[in-house]
């Protein structure tokens, strides 16, 4: 097992900004644009300056972000005003309603369905020169009927982050790093003690849903809502079972507010998280060692979950063609080594996977989660869905699987079919 010490990473820009939004319409557009001209890609184009609105993680994503489009700027000649929003999803719909968004923004996969389905956004994924780089799952969390709407920015992933000093006490190895949910069960076991539980998790599909992904299942497949099959059945009664018999816990429940306090505060000695744990452990947590391992599979295979970012174009923006020139600058190679290096994601392309991983070879099982990982359904009214099904997996301990899925199936029949 890679001995892995704490290292200056200050968080991540890959945080998953779920805020609940009410969506307006688009607005009528910018004042002043009668000067745009529309290309044959159906972009306009025009001498407007761009406005850039960001959601920003603190003051490293936000310089970094700055430091990338002041270069941009400079090399294009095309001016950019960058702005770091306090509370980005109701900044967005404020500039829609008022037909003066952003040029370009930070959208999440949950904002999406609903600011496409009223014409805010303006779909330009197949116009990118590096679509073809980006991986293909994050391609499809940006992808609405068919159609892909925005680059995505950068992402994480889910993965088992392990306290060696707890692992080593235990008498554990490296040959005893879980491969399956026997081998998880027996470490979780092993590990835990009077002090701390083996492994501890957020009581939300945004952690349990790895279980469900390892198991063969998830929310939805294929355009159709899945969330009782047999498989999530199969996952949610194996995380009960081990909940129960103490091994497992809720993160609420060890005194922690989400995994990387309970790692760090050593409440437990394995947390499922992303690799934005890394700056809380640089930060808050320094003196504890810890390892990254993949997840362990399932009865159908390896699984996780990952979160992501797009970067978003107004529809009414008179200069689409210079967003575009933006877009393809900051999810270049170069740019996205930068941010990693700056505030910890992970690049969204693959031709950036292998200076990534010298970079950080402690952190490579996040990256390796890309090939397998599911993200969580995008379609419109899935957020409260996720928020209900969340709000009974608080009570998985003493409840029922099937019932609990059966309740999630039909809310998202209603939004999915």
């Amino acid at each position: 097992m890679t001995r892995h010490t704490t290292r200056a990473v200050l968080g991540t820009g890959a945080v998953l900004l779920a805020s609940t939004l009410v969506l307006a319409g688009c607005g009528s557009g910018f004042s002043g644009d009668d000067d745009a001209a529309t290309d044959s890609e159906g972009l306009t184009s025009s001498d407007d300056g761009l406005t850039v609105l960001i959601g920003s993680s603190g003051d490293a994503e936000t310089e970094a972000v700055q430091a990338a489009v002041d270069a941009w700027s400079e090399e294009s000649g095309t001016d950019v005003s960058l702005q770091v929003a306090s509370d980005l999803g109701q900044e967005l719909s404020q500039g829609f309603a008022a037909g003066e968004p952003a040029d370009l923004f930070y959208l999440s996969t949950d904002q999406i369905a609903g600011f496409a389905s009223n014409g805010s956004l303006q779909a330009y994924g197949d116009q990118l020169s590096n679509k073809d780089d980006f991986y293909p799952s994050l391609v499809e969390n940006f992808t609405i009927d068919d159609t892909f709407y925005c680059a995505p920015k950068d992402f994480s992933t889910l993965a088992l982050v392990i306290n060696t000093q707890m692992w080593t006490d235990a008498g554990l190895t490296d040959a005893d790093i879980p491969k399956t949910w026997d081998d998880l069960a027996a470490v979780a076991q092993t590990l835990t003690t009077a002090d701390h539980v083996g492994l501890a998790f957020g009581a939300e599909y945004q952690r349990i849903g790895t279980f469900m992904a390892e198991a063969g299942g998830g929310l939805v497949s294929d355009g159709t809502a899945v969330a009782d099959d047999d498989a999530n059945v199969e996952a949610l009664a194996y995380v009960k079972s081990h909940l129960e018999d103490g091994t497992f816990a809720f993160a609420k429940d060890v005194g922690a507010g989400w995994g990387g306090e309970a790692l760090g505060k050593g409440a437990a000695a394995m947390v499922i998280e992303g690799n934005w744990i890394t700056g809380a452990m640089s930060n808050d947590y320094s003196s504890v060692g810890y390892t990254v391992a993949e997840l362990p599979e399932g009865p159908g295979g390896k699984g996780t979950l990952q979160f992501t970012n797009c970067w978003g174009m107004a529809a009414d923006s008179p200069n689409q063609q210079a967003a575009l020139d933006l877009v393809e600058y900051l999810t270049s190679a170069d740019s996205q080594l930068a941010f990693s290096t700056a505030f910890g994601p992970m690049p969204s392309i693959q031709s950036a996977s292998e200076a990534w991983t010298a970079d950080n070879p402690d952190l490579a099982p996040f990256l390796a989660g890309a090939e397998y990982a599911q993200f969580p359904p995008n379609q419109d009214g899935a957020t409260d869905v996720i928020a209900d099904f969340n709000a009974q997996l608080e009570t998985l301990k003493s409840g029922d699987p099937a019932t609990i899925l059966g309740s999630v199936q039909t809310n998202l029949e209603a939004i999915v079919e």
